[in-house]
């Protein structure tokens, strides 16, 4: 009698693999240890997920790279979530920006705990202890104390220039890491053609300020656009798309009439149609003693033997 083969318990595994600096996950300075946060992103307004170090002294980007039908070996365990996680440092101001940005349309000053709140996200005060975000708020706003108790207010002008000197920053890698830039930044992705001075002051401002983008609203994204004086971009007009093709199957179609009801009887009904005028100078032709077309390619009938 045959043994069946005992088969391994299907076992939930929740762990990822994730790629972190050591400040990222340092327990030892704080009693909580690093946890993963879902947040409102600043570009898509969607949930996203982010992560806190202990304390919550410090924001992390988190950026998954997965591919299909791939997983992990950890240990004696197989997990199916095959992503690889990185975790980035983070300026929690960006995440913050867009609640300032609503609430600053009254012209008020608020308190900040006030503000920087969403129901759909009740881990976004939490950005409030990271030591970063406040000791760079007076960056992106206003700041007036009474009674001891703060209140913040959005400043426009000074988040402009904030952006401004981020742009420059990032102009500065740019150009420190030879990075390609402009027009043929696809076809210089792996092997760079051009040095730094063929191209213009421009391009790098405008590849630093697709970098900031993906952080900021399109609102701020256009203003700081308008700050950094680049006009925007007007794509050339995408020619119309051609004409629908009927979709080829590998299956047979199935035909949605009842095509035996066209007849012999039916197409003997239907008008001739007109001659042309090479038919008629051959229809005044005398065909006597003529073959017609079709016999040259009919077989041939074997003589019988006798």
């Amino acid at each position: 009698m045959a043994t069946k083969k005992k088969r391994m318990p299907n076992m939930q595994n929740d762990s990822w693999v994730v790629i972190a600096a050591d400040s990222a996950i340092d327990t030892q300075k704080h009693d909580s240890e690093p946890a993963f946060v879902r947040l409102r992103n600043p570009v898509t307004d969607a949930a996203s997920l982010y992560m806190l170090s202990g304390g919550d002294v410090q924001l992390f980007e988190v950026k998954a790279f997965e591919e299909d039908f791939h997983s992990w070996f950890v240990g004696q365990t197989v997990q199916r979530d095959g992503r690889l996680l990185l975790v980035t440092p983070m300026d929690p101001l960006y995440l913050m920006l867009p609640y300032l940005v609503k609430v600053g349309k009254e012209g008020k000053f608020q308190p900040l705990d006030q503000v920087v709140m969403d129901e759909d996200f009740p881990g976004c005060p939490r950005l409030l202890s990271c030591t970063r975000a406040l000791s760079s708020l007076h960056h992106i706003a206003e700041e007036k104390e009474v009674g001891g108790v703060k209140f913040h207010r959005y400043s426009q002008e000074k988040t402009m220039n904030w952006l401004k000197k981020k742009v420059e920053r990032t102009v500065t890698v740019l150009k420190a890491r030879n990075i390609s830039v402009g027009e043929g930044v696809k076809s210089t992705t792996y092997i760079r053609v051009k040095s730094e001075s063929d191209y213009r002051p421009e391009d790098f401002l405008r590849y630093a300020h697709g970098i900031l983008s993906e952080y900021l609203s399109e609102d701020l994204s256009k203003a700081l656009l308008k700050h950094l004086q680049l006009p925007e971009l007007t794509s050339p007009k995408e020619p119309e798309p051609p004409s629908k093709k009927r979709k080829l199957s590998e299956l047979p179609v199935e035909a949605e009439e009842d095509y035996t009801k066209f007849n012999s009887a039916d197409f003997a009904r239907k008008p001739p149609k007109k001659m042309t005028a090479a038919q008629k100078s051959l229809a005044k032709v005398d065909k006597t003693g003529m073959k017609s077309m079709s016999s040259f390619f009919s077989p041939k009938v074997k003589a019988e033997k006798k």
